[in-house]
């Protein structure tokens, strides 16, 4: 049989169903959303939490979010651009910055939610997993961990990816958020196993450090690369302080800051645009243009 043109005809495309918009502008996976958002009918109208984390070239958006018919509700949110109020100043979305910022929302929401006495989280941060459903004591009449599943959207998930630095900051936090360590940094697929003091390395900016040594001999790849670490006055040696400051810092007042408005009460904001004029005051701004023209011609 020889080649057969396809013809799209009137058929096809009085057929035609457009995908959804998010679908068309790459935004979405609708058969991920599907699993995480769908509840089951005999859990009546409970709710089925997300831990939604999105990553921008300059910041870190994590979020406990829940969805209903007419979309997404947020209950709580940490960004990392929060983070220089906590004494981290540079390297806002590295690996041990992720970390931070799902700490910060597990503490944060927990303290909304009045739970966080109940559940601490993990005392030390030393790259050993924790689950606070199994490891945390608790009486047999108090409320369960606040559960809610990983979301990551359309981010690759390989193993030492931020998002699940961000994840294990969650579950650090008090947070039951279901997960295996083999999607953590120090995880080996060759061997299958896991070595704590690998990501506890990586959570304390390890990684960093010994890119940062790496480099001190040229100065100027240095400068390029740390400039803003040379300005802030942080060095090498001085990053697991840091992060440790960080970590109590974050623990001992997670509580989002209310921003100052730029506009004082009572003050109407600063126009950019001109002021709408009625018809009237537009045929007046004619008339009178026309009347200059007049007189300027006349002399």
């Amino acid at each position: 049989m020889g080649f057969v043109k396809v013809v799209k005809n009137k058929a096809y495309f009085k057929r035609y169903q457009v995908k959804f918009r998010r679908r068309r502008e790459g935004k979405t996976d609708y058969q991920a959303r599907k699993r995480l958002v769908a509840q089951d009918k005999n859990k009546y109208n409970s709710k089925k939490y997300r831990l939604v984390v999105r990553f921008t070239n300059k910041d870190i958006v994590a979020q406990i979010v829940f969805s209903e018919i007419v979309g997404d509700k947020v209950m709580c949110a940490a960004y990392a651009h929060e983070l220089p109020r906590y004494g981290l100043k540079v390297g806002l979305t590295n690996y041990a910055a992720s970390y931070c910022v799902g700490l910060l929302l597990a503490r944060r929401h927990l303290t909304k939610l009045g739970m966080a006495d109940l559940y601490t989280g993990k005392d030390t941060v030393d790259g050993e997993d924790y689950n606070v459903f199994e490891d945390q004591e608790r009486d047999d009449e108090a409320k369960n961990p606040f559960k809610a599943v990983l979301d990551v959207g359309l981010a690759r998930t390989t193993t030492g990816a931020r998002v699940f630095a961000v994840m294990k900051g969650a579950c650090d936090g008090g947070l039951d958020v279901p997960h295996s360590t083999s999607r953590l940094a120090g995880y080996d697929a060759e061997t299958k196993s896991f070595d704590a003091a690998t990501l506890r390395k990586y959570l304390f900016g390890g990684n960093i450090a010994e890119y940062m040594e790496s480099l001190q001999e040229d100065a100027d790849k240095y400068k390029k690369q740390f400039g803003r670490y040379q300005a802030a006055g942080v060095g090498a040696g001085d990053l697991e302080a840091l992060y440790e400051s960080v970590h109590k810092a974050i623990k001992a007042d997670p509580a989002a800051q209310k921003k100052t408005p730029s506009v004082p009460a009572g003050e109407k904001p600063k126009r950019y645009n001109q002021k709408r004029i009625s018809y009237a005051q537009r045929k007046d701004k004619i008339r009178q243009k026309l009347a200059s023209a007049a007189k300027r011609n006349a002399q």
